[in-house]
């Protein structure tokens, strides 16, 4: 997924004008609300269909730390971002240890927290289920884990996570549910026929195990378009977004930037996107006043998936 496919041949490659020679779309940090962290590659499982191509033994992303956690959480301050939520990704974000401190030192300073997980067995260890619990009690309402549910049907699931994925990720949902902690779901739309009829699935799956989650509502299931390479998309030109009737400002890269912890480096960068993380013109520097700067849409990804695909990674 780190390479351009065929497809796309002579497509983004000046990040300022198109192939055609049309200048190209980019968009301004306007609206920051969500800073995400990557608190490391390693996970419990390899999906088929990865975009950071996180495993058991894939650390390109390294441990972020509680330390450097608060690092960023100063600059928010210091740069007066208006952000209200931090997020954090992975890989498997309980596979760091410090997961529970990190999220600690989040809710301190009076953000909401968003953790996405398999809610599988690094979750169901013994100290992040007290932390969970105890992070729960501290911060009421702030608090919210995105599980990573494919599809509500376990064959479905378990084709892109492995066999046996589904149960396990069904008993931390329901772990989560009897210990009152807010959850979400993050399914993948091309999984069904339509968003209408998978709604209509999650909606029967939520209510058959008594789980407090809006089928209808994509802010709480969210249905992410395939980010496949291998398709052939356009080019975001300055000119689309009347054509399109898009906004700039609804765009992820409007309102969001990860900081990441590259293996070997001295200190965490700061990237564009979430769901960039290996390409390197979207690394924007090591702080975030330097990631300010406007970003081009100079990717695949940028247009199927955030621009034609109209997906948010934050709600």
């Amino acid at each position: 997924m780190r390479d351009q496919i065929e497809a796309n041949i002579g497509k983004f490659q000046d990040p300022e004008v198109t192939a055609k020679g049309e200048p190209r779309a980019r968009v301004s940090l306007s609206n920051p609300k969500t800073l995400w962290f990557n608190t490391g590659t390693l996970c419990n499982i390899e999906c088929v269909n990865c975009y950071i191509e996180s495993s058991p033994t894939n650390d390109a992303f390294v441990y972020i730390t509680v330390q450097e956690t608060r690092q960023f959480l100063d600059q928010l301050e210091t740069r007066k971002w208006p952000v209200t939520e931090i997020g954090f990704t992975g890989g498997e974000p309980f596979m760091n240890p410090d997961m529970i401190e990190i999220a600690r030192a989040s809710l301190e300073r009076g953000y909401e927290v968003l953790i996405l997980t398999n809610a599988m067995q690094p979750m169901m260890r013994k100290k992040m289920q007290d932390g969970l619990v105890g992070l729960n009690a501290d911060f009421p309402g702030k608090l919210t884990l995105r599980v990573s549910l494919d599809h509500y049907s376990p064959g479905l699931h378990d084709l892109e996570r492995g066999t046996g994925t589904f149960e396990k990720t069904l008993a931390g949902m329901k772990w989560l549910r009897d210990n009152s902690i807010r959850m979400t779901v993050a399914g993948r739309s091309i999984m069904s026929d339509g968003d209408s009829e998978n709604r209509i699935g999650f909606a029967h799956f939520f209510d058959r195990y008594g789980f407090d989650i809006d089928a209808s509502d994509p802010t709480t299931t969210v249905l992410f378009p395939e980010m496949d390479m291998r398709v052939e998309v356009p080019e975001i030109t300055t000119a689309c977004w009347d054509i399109l009737n898009k906004s700039p400002d609804a765009l992820m890269c409007s309102s969001s930037r990860m900081v990441v912890k590259r293996k070997g480096a001295e200190k965490p960068a700061v990237l564009a996107c979430t769901l960039l993380p290996y390409a390197p013109e979207f690394e924007l520097g090591d702080t975030l006043e330097a990631a300010e700067r406007d970003v081009y849409l100079n990717h695949p990804h940028c247009a199927k998936f955030c621009v034609l695909g109209g997906a948010s990674c934050s709600a």
